[in-house]
């Protein structure tokens, strides 16, 4: 398992040889530790912009600590984020880094793309997400409605996904 200590470290050292700034925003479990809401994740995932991807590729290509998993400008596993999405990710104010812009995807944002996949481990991440953070459910709905237009997924899976997420642990709020 991977601690939020862990990822400062392994960021540092990414950080030391990069070349340019990039901005790197933590989706997932990531997130979810880097935002103290979990205690650690099983993989690493970022989303990067496409000008900053080969860099940050060959840095982490060959990284032995970490699975990472490279997601690029919103397109989180089947679903296409809104264009406000990096706007919307939360500066990670814990360390400073020289040359990474560090965010994490905004809690309304992570629970759509735990959504969309749902498994059993979304689930749980969901389930701490709800108990941890104030969540608008209008918000969540809106944003919700603005992914599934460029959903590339099964729509009626995700609509019934995102149906039971919302009854099981927003429906009093």
């Amino acid at each position: 398992m991977i601690t939020k200590k862990d990822l400062v470290e392994w960021l540092k050292n990414i950080d030391a040889k990069l070349k340019n700034k990039i901005t790197l925003i933590a989706v997932g479990g990531t997130a979810m530790t880097l935002l103290n809401l979990k205690e650690s994740t099983m993989d690493v995932d970022f989303d990067i912009s496409k000008e900053d991807l080969n860099e940050f590729k060959r840095l982490t290509s060959n990284s032995r600590e970490f699975r990472v998993d490279i997601f690029v400008g919103g397109y989180i596993f089947s679903e296409q984020l809104p264009e406000d999405y990096a706007l919307m990710a939360e500066e990670f104010k814990n360390f400073k880094f020289k040359n990474i812009n560090l965010k994490t995807l905004h809690p309304l944002d992570i629970i759509i793309t735990k959504s969309a996949r749902y498994n059993a481990r979304d689930d749980e991440d969901i389930k701490t997400l709800a108990k941890k953070i104030k969540v608008d459910v209008k918000s969540l709905r809106k944003r919700f409605e603005i992914v599934l237009e460029s959903y590339a997924g099964s729509e009626s899976v995700f609509k019934e996904n995102f149906n039971v997420v919302l009854n099981r642990y927003f429906r009093k709020l």
